[in-house]
């Protein structure tokens, strides 16, 4: 957990309060990217512990939401925190998708129940609560909490973002989905590449399929990648050193 913490260049909180999980979340996001590559390079996506770990920190890679919120639980519960995971339908566009679509933290601080998501790309950058249902300034944008039935609405700048189911799971109960998101040509993982990360300025630094994509205060820069360029790219953008190029397993 100390090479987790030095992964994300955190260092070790006194104690697990709220101002140190905030800390602890931004610097998580602009280091350790949401990412897909692992599909497009072949390569299985082990939703263990050891598993979790040796990519995100031996590795120095990023995950998607089974993978990167997988590992930052290990490392809130190491350092104190009392964290569950949670299964969430997310928005479409026109509905919400199916149970254990995405996996999120739920992380209980001094007996308030906090979202915690750095696996979700442009997202909230600190944690939300999630027992407040009133608007909830982020440097992300205002975002929401709203009961639904048994279950809690989550909205952001632009709209619903996705459904929370309150009951906690086991990692191991989002097996059946990540298998699916790594299988099926329905699933948009396996059909584009992604790699994206906060930045220091608070906008997005993002590799989608072969452009480079910078978003900031200063607006949108946007290139084409060629070759050598985008393994170069994903180095000193990402930290992540490629021997070659991975590609959508079924390219739209």
């Amino acid at each position: 957990m100390d090479d987790y913490l030095t992964r994300i260049g955190a260092a070790r909180p006194p104690r697990a309060d709220l101002a140190a999980l905030r800390t602890l979340q931004r610097a998580h996001l602009g280091t350790v990217p949401f990412e897909n590559l692992s599909i497009g390079l072949g390569e299985t996506v082990r939703l263990d512990d050891e598993g979790l770990l040796d990519k995100i920190v031996g590795r120095r890679r990023g995950g998607f939401c089974y993978e990167v919120n997988g590992a930052f639980a290990l490392l809130l519960r190491d350092l104190g925190y009392e964290v569950t995971l949670h299964s969430a339908r997310t928005w479409n566009g026109k509905r919400y998708g199916f149970p254990f679509d995405h996996l999120l933290l739920r992380v209980l601080v001094d007996g308030v129940p906090w979202l915690v998501d750095v696996g979700f790309g442009r997202f909230a950058h600190h944690p939300l609560r999630l027992d407040d249902t009133g608007p909830q300034d982020d440097p992300g944008g205002v975002f929401g909490v709203a009961p639904h039935g048994d279950e809690l609405d989550v909205t952001g700048p632009d709209g619903p973002e996705y459904r929370i189911d309150p009951r906690p799971y086991a990692l191991s109960d989002f097996g059946p989905t990540c298998w699916y998101h790594q299988t099926s040509p329905e699933s948009s993982f396996t059909r584009s590449l992604t790699c994206s990360r906060l930045t220091g300025d608070g906008g997005r630094l993002t590799i989608a399929k072969d452009r480079l994509i910078r978003t900031g205060p200063g607006g949108r820069e946007e290139r084409t990648l060629a070759g050598a360029e985008a393994l170069e790219a994903y180095r000193t953008g990402f930290g992540i050193v490629l021997s070659r190029l991975p590609a959508p397993k079924f390219p739209a």
